[in-house]
């Protein structure tokens, strides 16, 4: 019986593949025993040619000098060359012509080898460089470093017995390489002992172990369960526990082995608290404390310590967090290290766009991610347009009281000029919300807030066209709740959202009047075959409690757009004044088809979008608008970046040709 630890008959079986080309020591040939004495005057056997011509005069002039001891390099790329040990045919007689070559594999069509050759393939020294031209020393040096490369990977999945030679033949203007496997028997466990487990409080962490007797001697299959046993016990509770490498014993006479996994889980640990580190931290220990889920007298988990690394980074206020699990006097108390290093805290951004019926568009913002401590990140934000200007503040302080809650607040002024109406707005608002993120996208969603708005609008009767002038102050009571079961953010591809919005609002002009506005937004995917995908959307809103002249023009529903009804100009689906301007209404409907192909970071969509705008409260699904076209998608690894074109199918007088709309995100 041969004995090996698991270096040597698992680990090292892995992963020997990554030294495979350097060359093995060549062993000492005994002398001839054929009782005759060598005489030391009798000339040498001729040497062997190598298939290299010695290089001239001029190359050895220009070669730099050996330093004494020193051997001379390999060339770039290759290992240094042994004795050759690969079968050449007879053919192969001009050995330093290059030539073209191809790889088979024979002998392995009697197990199953698929991942053997994937892991050839990918690792090769031959499939490297599959297509060059290579001469038969290089390719000779290549062929052995693959045999031993797929002597290895055999030895890996419980071949221990396995044979690997070479043979090279010239095949035409090529070289043909094979290698020629003689697999032998598959080797399995007879024995599988865990030690250090039986009988403590982490004897329940054994089945992650989940290899057996009779399974085959396979190396990945055992670093696999060793690191899930690993994981499940720092997963429940032991964060200090030591699991060693396996050891496996390999007994060549009878095809088997047996495997020894030693384990001290130590004790069942409890969670303690935090201890922040780190100069200039942007945060403290309370902070800390309220966005983990680990909590105080609870079992320890690692996947607890991993989730508050991701909500650490997610506030943007650090560039590296170090989670260490620290001991105390206590063997069953843990606490936990966190070492902050702060991220630059301010941030200059700013865009540059342009919508068919919005016009030309410019904003700039400067951020303070942490002025109110802490995550209390503060906006200034300017918008200069053809058609919109804004001022205004924003104060977003995030993981508020609780995990995951925002309190934001908002002072704004701003001027939009539309063909429906232009409106002079100061605005006030605060809120509570719930929302997802690029790091956390939530199933379920929420805002509530409130909102103070005083605004001077301009718009026209619409029987006679008369323009007027009209000051509304507005207070109201926004909330939202929103599903969302796809499967990502920014490009879903299967699943669905479902999201409703409720805001009942006091107007005050020429006295007082109450309403609500109230809107549903639905939208599915689905997957039809590698790269396509098709998705819909369904919208309907009303507002209810009012007629439509009574309510401020900026506060109606609109229709058209690149978020609406594409092919229409912004806001202009609907009905219109005399003057062929849109003036909006109380209810809404919508919906879009899209067929989205993509092929790499490129992507193809064709789409159908519809929709109409209601002087009643409850919209009718008549009279719909459509548009059509296509758009063109390139996927970043932040989201998509959209360019469509539409065309309106039943344009009005007034409405354009074709439409054009570039934004980040899918259309929905």
């Amino acid at each position: 019986m041969i004995s090996t630890v698991a270096r040597r008959a698992v680990t090292a079986l892995l992963w020997s593949v990554a030294v495979v080309g350097v060359a093995e020591p060549v062993s000492a040939q005994p002398a001839p025993d054929d009782g005759s004495m060598l005489d030391p005057s009798s000339p040498l056997d001729p040497m062997s040619d190598f298939g290299v011509e010695w290089p001239d005069e001029a190359i050895k002039a220009d070669a730099p000098p050996l330093v004494e001891g020193e051997a001379p390099a390999a060339p770039q790329g290759e290992p240094i060359a042994e004795a050759p040990a690969v079968e050449a045919s007879a053919d192969l007689t001009d050995a330093e012509a290059e030539r073209r070559y191809t790889v088979a594999i024979d002998g392995m069509d009697a197990i199953n080898a698929s991942h053997i050759r994937a892991r050839f393939n990918a690792l090769s020294a031959l499939m490297a460089r599959h297509g060059s031209a290579a001469n038969t020393a290089q390719i000779d040096r290549r062929a052995r470093a693959d045999e031993k490369l797929l002597r290895e990977l055999l030895r890996a999945e419980g071949y221990y017995a396995a044979a690997v030679s070479t043979r090279v033949d010239a095949i035409g203007d090529r070289i043909g390489v094979s290698l020629i496997v003689e697999p032998g028997p598959l080797f399995h466990f007879t024995h599988v002992a865990v030690l250090g487990l039986e009988g403590t409080e982490a004897a329940s962490a054994r089945p992650a172990f989940n290899i057996s007797e009779g399974d085959p001697v396979n190396a990945a299959a055992v670093l696999a369960a060793t690191d899930r046993l690993r994981k499940e016990l720092f997963d429940n509770g032991f964060p200090f526990a030591k699991v060693e490498e396996p050891d496996v014993t390999v007994d060549y006479a009878d095809n088997d082995a047996e495997l020894a996994l030693a384990v001290a889980p130590g004790h069942l640990a409890h969670f303690g608290d935090f201890q922040v580190s780190g100069a200039k931290a942007p945060f403290g220990v309370k902070h800390v404390r309220r966005i983990s889920r680990l909590k105080r007298g609870e079992i320890y988990k690692a996947a607890d310590l991993e989730d508050l690394r991701r909500a650490i980074i997610a506030t943007g206020l650090v560039s590296a967090v170090t989670l260490v699990p620290v001991p105390t006097p206590d063997p069953a108390v843990v606490d936990v290290s966190v070492a902050l290093e702060p991220a630059p805290m301010r941030t200059i951004a700013g865009e540059f766009g342009y919508g068919t019926g919005e016009g030309f568009r410019a904003a700039v913002s400067w951020t303070h991610r942490n002025m109110i401590r802490p995550e209390g990140a503060v906006t200034f934000r300017g918008v200069a347009g053809t058609q919109e200007q804004y001022l205004g503040a924003l104060l977003r302080r995030s993981n508020f009281k609780r995990r995951d809650q925002v309190l934001t607040a908002q002072v704004a002024a701003s001027h939009v000029n539309r063909n429906a109406y232009d409106a002079r707005t100061f605005t006030l608002g605060a809120g509570l919300e719930r929302k997802s993120s690029i790091i956390w996208q939530k199933k379920w969603t929420w805002s509530v807030g409130t909102e103070l708005v005083a605004s001077d609008e301009r718009d026209t009767i619409v029987v006679t066209g008369v323009s007027r002038r009209r000051t509304f102050y507005i207070a109201a009571l926004p909330g939202s709740l929103a599903y969302d079961g796809s499967d990502d953010l920014l490009d879903p591809t299967r699943g669905f959202r479902l999201s409703g919005r409720l805001s009942p609002e006091l107007s005050f002009h020429s006295g007082s009047f109450t309403y609500a506005r109230a809107q549903i937004d639905a939208s599915a995917y689905q997957p039809l075959g590698k790269g396509f995908v098709l998705a819909g959307r369904v919208r309907v809103g009303t507002i209810a409690g009012a007629q439509r002249d009574q309510i401020a023009p900026s506060r109606r529903y609109y229709s058209g757009g690149g978020g609406s009804v594409r092919g229409y100009g912004y806001q202009d689906i609907g009905p219109r004044d005399v003057d062929n301007d849109p003036i909006g209404g109380r209810s809404v409907s919508e919906f879009s088809l899209e067929g989205r192909v993509r092929f790499g970071d490129f992507g193809v969509v064709g789409f159908l979008d519809g929709g109409n705008i209601y002087t009643q409260s409850m919209p009718r699904f008549t009279g719909l608008r459509y548009g059509t076209g296509v758009g063109v998608r390139y996927y970043t690894s932040f989201g998509p970046i959209r360019v469509d074109v539409g065309t309106p199918l039943n344009r009005r007088q007034g409405d354009p040709r074709a439409a054009v709309y570039v934004s980040l995100g899918q259309a929905f």
